[in-house]
């Protein structure tokens, strides 16, 4: 089983920061779990609002929307149903969890719903 941790070995320090700088943003808006995967760590209240993969000295956040963003910090979108897409954005820095970033994710915990036990 995957754990946070794992997630982190090998991996620049600032990669820590800005995991750390994003869990912060995201308990502005309220309890959450960090559910570790192979290659991700998801964030969830009733269902993931966010995805975060390592890489050697950046984040790839994944966040769910119900609308395209149009944004050029956008590197990636699919959109997965009629009212869901799920949008990438690279983050090299903590400082690039910026308001723009933050408002995605507090856009995103609002459509996960409540945190389930």
């Amino acid at each position: 089983m995957a754990t946070v941790e794992q997630h982190f070995s090998g991996r620049a320090p600032v990669v820590r920061a800005i995991y750390q700088k994003l869990l912060s943003a995201a308990k502005a808006h309220g309890p959450f779990v960090e559910d570790p995967k192979k290659t991700s760590i998801h964030l969830a209240r009733k269902t993931a609002f966010a995805g975060v993969a390592t890489r050697n000295n950046a984040l790839l956040l994944t966040v769910k929307s119900d609308r395209d963003i149009r944004s050029p910090r956008i590197e990636k979108r699919e959109r997965t149903s009629p009212n869901r897409w799920h949008l990438v954005v690279r983050l090299e820095d903590p400082k690039d969890v910026d308001a723009e970033v933050k408002q995605w994710l507090k856009n995103a915990i609002a459509l996960a719903g409540p945190v389930t036990p």
